[in-house]
């Protein structure tokens, strides 16, 4: 027989309750030791010891609890072995056969024992879920305490404000009341100031006829001003056509004499170049009389000089030939192409 898995162990609290009822139900030590290890190892799957039987029941000596586990396991092989009573088989066969119904009824077992641990599994899991959901619950219930708390302080508040609220209330009361002759005193004046706006009113229309009147007539008064008005504009722009035609003759004279002083200053300037061509070729005679008039100047002061010497000889030397005086040619004057000498 394979022994069973050990599991982490049942809740402490439900062990040691059903203990209890055992212990009431089996007085005697050896029949309680042997009861617990049944709770043990069928309801619990956990393998007893002497130790963990002491432990639990804490009873008589700790031979006692020894001798109970003992039997226990004698009992236990006992009742699992299968025996086949029959005549006519052989002992091998026997044998055999109480072999394989051991086997069969240790896989049965090994089977209830998975079933039984997957159970488990579950049951643990739901428990989890179910302590997760009752700390979700507890904090709930905290919140909702803390709720409770501020809920009643602002209760508290709100009938404090509702206090001073019943006494803003009165006082408004008060102010409405008063607010409520001073609106029938306002309607009293509205009333008046109404009166007097329709006399306002008819003195305003009556005055309104008057300036419309008045407004028709300065209408006619200007329609007429209009019209004198555009008859002068029509005056004034035959004058001003007229002064505009006259004035754009004197411009037109104008450029006349102006081209006709522009021809007469390039007739003008033509002759100023002539005759500054003469006085250059004057000037160049000069220029020429006066270097013949040094040359002659000098052989003259060289022949006076000569005829004052003392120790001049008896023959007396000719004078010299007068060199003949060549005049400068004379160029005439240039005569421009085109050059006008009368006036355009």
């Amino acid at each position: 027989m394979t022994p069973l898995p050990t599991p982490d162990g049942p809740p402490s609290a439900q062990l040691d309750a059903e203990i209890a009822q055992l212990r009431a139900q089996f007085p005697r030590t050896a029949d309680l030791y042997r009861e617990v290890c049944v709770l043990l190892f069928f309801r619990y799957g956990i393998t007893p010891t002497a130790n963990k039987l002491y432990q639990l029941v804490k009873k008589g000596s700790m031979s006692a609890p020894a001798d109970a586990l003992a039997a226990f396991w004698t009992i236990l092989r006992e009742k699992s072995r299968v025996r086949i009573e029959s005549p006519d088989l052989p002992d091998e066969i026997k044998g055999a056969l109480g072999e394989l119904a051991i086997a069969i009824w240790d896989r049965a077992q090994t089977s209830a024992q998975e079933a039984l641990t997957g159970f488990r599994s579950d049951a643990s899991q739901q428990a989890d879920q179910a302590r997760a959901a009752q700390a979700g619950a507890e904090t709930e219930v905290a919140r909702l305490r803390q709720e409770l708390t501020g809920s009643a302080v602002l209760l508290d508040s709100a009938r404090a404000k509702g206090a001073e609220l019943e006494q803003e209330v009165a006082t408004l009361t008060a102010a409405c009341e008063a607010f409520k002759s001073q609106l029938q005193r306002a309607q009293h004046e509205q009333a008046e100031l109404q009166r007097a706006l329709g006399d306002a009113r008819r003195d305003f229309a009556a005055e309104l006829d008057k300036q419309r009147a008045a407004g028709e007539l300065a209408e006619e008064r200007l329609r007429a001003t209009e019209t004198r008005a555009l008859l002068e504009i029509d005056r004034e722009r035959v004058a001003v056509s007229r002064a505009q035609k006259a004035l754009d003759d004197l411009v037109r004279k104008s450029e006349q004499r102006d081209e006709r002083y522009r021809k007469q200053e390039a007739a003008l300037r033509a002759q100023v170049g002539d005759l500054r061509h003469q006085v250059g070729i004057l000037e160049g005679n000069l220029s020429a009389g006066r270097a013949e008039n040094k040359a002659l100047t000098g052989q003259l002061e060289r022949a006076q000089r000569e005829l004052a010497r003392p120790n001049a000889g008896p023959t007396t030397r000719a004078p010299a030939k007068r060199a003949p005086r060549v005049a400068a040619p004379v160029t005439p004057p240039r005569k421009r192409a085109g050059r006008s000498t009368g006036q355009g």
